[in-house]
This record gives C-alpha cells, sequence and structure tokens, in this order.
C-alpha cells in the first residue's frame, strides 16, 4: 500500500503564520493521512471531496526535472528507426509531484534540426498560461541548442502526460507520463504506474506527412504498450507482474497517432476511478475504450487462479487501422508462476470508438454547469488544398505563425489576426461558454481543450444539434478529452476562469498539424501582467534567428 503522512511534512516546510481576522469563526479542517489500502480520500487538511477548481494545497515544494530532447536510433519493436528520444528513453521519464506542488520542468532541445515545445496536457495552468508549451499558441518553437523552462502548480491530482506540440513530433517519441499523488475513488495495495498505449510506425511522422496528407492516414504498422511490442519475429512484449490477492492501480494514456484503443486484461475485472483528471464514483467494466490524448485510472484486483493472462489494447477499426491489431498485447504474469504465453480468451467487445458511457462518468465531486451559456457554434468540414487535406472549422483552416505565436500578438495592442487563426475572444470573466463541435462527416475525432476541464454537456452520433435543451447540466462528466461522434456534435461547456490564450483542437496528430483547431483568447486585459513577455520575446528572437539561417519554411497549421 502507498502511504503518506502530509501534515508533518507540510509544517516542517511552512512557516506557521496567523490569518487574517475573519468576520465569522474559522472552520476546522479535519485532518486524515492518505493510504492507499485503507484511506484512500484522505489527503492531510484536504481529500477527495474537496473542489480543487475552488482550493487546493500548497505545500512549498518545487519538483524540478531536467529533460534532454536528442535524435537517435531505437527498435521499440525491433525494427530500428530514427527516433528523438527524452533522456534517452521512449516514452520519457515520468515526472513526480504531489497535490499543490510547483513543478519546474527545464527542456533542452538537443535535436538536430527540430524546434521543439513541450505541452503539459490536461494541466489547467491556472494563470499560468505561458506555461502551456503550445509553438505558435503560447511561445515561438524553442530553436536546437536552447533551453526553455516551465514552471506551473499542481492544483489538480492524477494521471497525464507531457508532449510536444510542434508538429507532428510527438508522435516519433516525444512523450512522458505526468503523476500528481493525491486522494483516490477506491483502495488499493499498489501503484504500477503509467500505462502508455501508442500506435508506432517504421518511418518517422515527418516522412509520412505528405502522404498522410494527399492520400490519408498511413495504417501504423504496429502498436507499442509503455513503449514495447512484438513485430513478426523480433520485440518483447511488455511484461508485469501481479501478487495474488493485491490490487493494482494502473494509469492509462491514449498516446497515439491516429488509433482509438479498448483496453482489457483478460479474466479480469477493471475498476474505474478517474477519468482524465477527473476522479469519479468508481464503476467495474471488463474492457475500457480510450480516445487518443484521454487517460483512466484502473484498479485490477489479482483475483484469478495464478498463471499468464493477456494484457490487450485493441485498435478500433472503426476509426482507424493497424496491421497487428489483435496482437498489441502484453502479459500479466502472477508471482511464482513461471512466464509464458498465456493462453487465455478476449472478452467480446464490439468494434467502435465512442467514449465511456456517459452515464459511468460520474464525478466523485458534483457540480452543477451553469445555464444559458454564450454558445459558439463550430462546424467541422474538410476542403483540398493544393492537392493536401485541411481541416476546417466554420470554413477556415486554422493557420498560425511559429515566428510570432498568439501571445505575442495579444500583448501587442496594434496586433490584427487574421481570419485562419481561428480565436474566439471571451472577455467576461466567469461567464459561461458551450463549444457546439457539429461535424457531418462519419469520423470521430478528440476535441482536447486547453486551461479547462469542460463539462460535458451533450454528445450524440448521426445527429444534428437543435438547442440547449437537450444538454445534461446537472453533475455532466468533466474531462479534456471527448469524442466527437461521428456525423453527429458534441457541447462542452466551461467558465471563463483562466487568463490566455487556449487551444482547442482535434487529437488526431495528422488532422491537428492539417488545421483542425481553433483558439480562446480569454480575458485579454488580465493576460500581460501574468506573462513574462521578455522570456517570449528571448525564445521568439533566438528560434527567428535559426528559422533564417536554416532556411525553415512552415509546412503545417503551426500547432
Amino acid at each position: 500500500m502507498k502511504k503518506f503522512t502530509l501534515l508533518s511534512s507540510l509544517i516542517a516546510m511552512h512557516p506557521i503564520v496567523a490569518a487574517a481576522p475573519q468576520s465569522s469563526p474559522l472552520q476546522v479542517r479535519q485532518t486524515c493521512d492518505f493510504d492507499s489500502a485503507t484511506s484512500p480520500e484522505c489527503w492531510g487538511d484536504f481529500s477527495l471531496s474537496t473542489d480543487f477548481y475552488e482550493e487546493s494545497p500548497d505545500t512549498g515544494v518545487t519538483r524540478e526535472y531536467f529533460l534532454d530532447l536528442v535524435n537517435t536510433t531505437a527498435a521499440p519493436d525491433g525494427i530500428e528507426r530514427m527516433v528523438l528520444t527524452i533522456n534517452g528513453s521512449i516514452p520519457g521519464p515520468t515526472l513526480y509531484a504531489d497535490w499543490g506542488d510547483t513543478v519546474v520542468v527545464h527542456v533542452h532541445n538537443g535535436f538536430e534540426n527540430n524546434g521543439t515545445s513541450i505541452h503539459f496536457h490536461g494541466i489547467r495552468q491556472n494563470y499560468t498560461n505561458e506555461a502551456d508549451g503550445v509553438a505558435s499558441i503560447t511561445q515561438c518553437p524553442a530553436a536546437p541548442g536552447e533551453t526553455i523552462t516551465y514552471t506551473w502548480k499542481a492544483t489538480q491530482y492524477g494521471t497525464t502526460w507531457y508532449h510536444s506540440h510542434f508538429g507532428v513530433q510527438a508522435q516519433n517519441g516525444v512523450v512522458g507520463g505526468i503523476v500528481i499523488n493525491g486522494p483516490a475513488s477506491a483502495p488499493y495495495d499498489e501503484d504500477l504506474g503509467m500505462l502508455f498505449l501508442s500506435d508506432w510506425y517504421h518511418q518517422t511522422s515527418d516522412e509520412l506527412y505528405t502522404l498522410a496528407s494527399s492520400s490519408g492516414p498511413p495504417t501504423p504498422p504496429n502498436a507499442l504498450i509503455n513503449g514495447t511490442n512484438v513485430y513478426n519475429n523480433s520485440g518483447t512484449r511488455f511484461q508485469t507482474t501481479f501478487s495474488a490477492g493485491k490490487r493494482y492501480r494502473l494509469r492509462l494514456v491514449n498516446g497515439a497517432m491516429d488509433n482509438f484503443f479498448k483496453f482489457s486484461i483478460d479474466n479480469h475485472t477493471l475498476t474505474v476511478i478517474a477519468s482524465d483528471l477527473v476522479p469519479i464514483v468508481p464503476y467495474t467494466t471488463d474492457m475500457v475504450s480510450i480516445g487518443i490524448g484521454q487517460r483512466y485510472d484502473i484498479i485490477v484486483e489479482a483475483d484469478q487462479e495464478p498463471g499468464n493472462y493477456w494484457m490487450r489494447s485493441i485498435p478500433q477499426l472503426t476509426c482507424g487501422d493497424n496491421e497487428m491489431t489483435l496482437n498489441i498485447k502484453g502479459i500479466v504474469n502472477y508471482d511464482g508462476v513461471d512466464l509464458a504465453d498465456p493462453s487465455t480468451k478476449m472478452y467480446t467487445y464490439v468494434d467502435n470508438c465512442n467514449d465511456e458511457p456517459l452515464a459511468n462518468l460520474v464525478p466523485f465531486v458534483a457540480l452543477d454547469a451553469g445555464g444559458n451559456g454564450r454558445e459558439e457554434i463550430m462546424d467541422v468540414g474538410i476542403s483540398v488544398v493544393d492537392s493536401f487535406f485541411k481541416w476546417t472549422i466554420n470554413n477556415n483552416t486554422f493557420l498560425s505563425d511559429w515566428g510570432t505565436p498568439t501571445i505575442q500578438k495579444v500583448l501587442d495592442a496594434d496586433s490584427v489576426y487574421g481570419d485562419q487563426e481561428n480565436i474566439i475572444t471571451l472577455n467576461e470573466t466567469n461567464s459561461w461558454v458551450y463549444l457546439v463541435i457539429e461535424s457531418q462527416l462519419g469520423l470521430t475525432h478528440p476535441i482536447h481543450l486547453h486551461g479547462h476541464d469542460f463539462f460535458l454537456l451533450a454528445q450524440e452520433a448521426g445527429a444534428t444539434y437543435t438547442g440547449g435543451g437537450s444538454l445534461n447540466l446537472v453533475n455532466p462528466p468533466r474531462r479534456d478529452v471527448a469524442m466527437l461522434p461521428a456525423s453527429g456534435y458534441l457541447v462542452l461547456g466551461f467558465k471563463t476562469d483562466n487568463p490566455g490564450v487556449w487551444l482547442a483542437h482535434c487529437h488526431i496528430g495528422w488532422h491537428t498539424s492539417q488545421g483542425f483547431a481553433l483558439q480562446l483568447v480569454e480575458r485579454v486585459s488580465e493576460i500581460g501582467s501574468i506573462t513574462d513577455k521578455d522570456g517570449i520575446d528571448s525564445t521568439c528572437a533566438a528560434w527567428n534567428t535559426y528559422a533564417v539561417t536554416n532556411g525553415i519554411v512552415q509546412e503545417d497549421s503551426g500547432v
């Protein structure tokens, strides 16, 4: 089991100071120490019931990480190719923090000929917009040889990931996990950490980009579980060990370019305790559906006859292809049993790319969405420009400039935005906005919103949005990625409580680079006071010098 004794450590890290006088007596908190097996709901002076949008711990602790990005070769499935690694590995190192810590990440661009930026997916970046790490939006790309530092507060807890937000670079290996320790909605004995599910190509994503944009997405030859799998007679399976009777927490992330997965462990039941960074009322299932960018925290009890069992990550052919559809597997080996290929059978399933049932994704902290939100209607389409596919929103293909990010324009009162920047300006404070995203195309898309957990108000395939009467405002699911159904609509509600420039986009890597994105400029009058303009200008000066010297030409949407 995992334990944290928080109260004594908080006292040690902070001097005790007197609170300002109050008009009414302070309510003394009940202190309760976290123990994953016996008191998972506890977290010192806070708990699972804390509304972390309103309050969170301030530990005074800074977690500092140094990430070195380099070109190398590797063979995750036995087939060697050029890759981009973080500190020499794919996935990169996991960043760990406790709820309430400050996280400082120094990223050194050691690539030979690539700019870069690092996005901390799902981290709200409350009042730290410039740490969102999106090239052409919150920064210029960091040029080769440069180092950029991101600083943010862990106001949420749970499982997420970081990845490059520069072109299609992430899918060459520039990804890693984030674990923010905090309370949980069900008990467990051991935390097995991150479990990355990702499709994998035997060429770089840059080499495949022209093909993807002119002929449609190429079929991935493989997919990996935590950076490994077999291919033909090469490679190795992912393997983990269970001890009979123990309960294990697994932190699932879909870090794919194009594949939607269903995850399962033969003969075992999964208890789902969080979707993205939102704790939920636990539910059980045989199989979890996980779209690109989404995370699920699950607990698996080792309650079967000791042996070897297949762990499966199954790409759904409804919305993508993969050469290894039923052979993306790992092995769960019970302690004391010789490791061998299992003979277990998979659960039956219906191939689809649907989110987990919304009725199952009940946030543990019940919050209602505000009514009468400002509606922004986004119609998704596709066009062909110079023989390349381009995704459109309201007939505009998104395009921003690596050399002049939106944040720089916001800080320059004389700047003019172009139609292709797809900007929605939101100047009211703490007002509700409903993003209504519609598509008449028979494809599903994972939609990710930066800077916010959204309230998932409606989602329907094969239908057209007809107005607010169909919205669920009573404790709807909250998360940061949801599936836009085929020929249907998705309605996302959020409150304008976070000044900054925030991207919203399809998380299929090809589609983002082909223009499926928009951006929100939120509470523009407050952005300057929370932004290090000199730091942004310095990164941009280095990038623009590098780009001119090396003849760099931007070929995609900028994000």
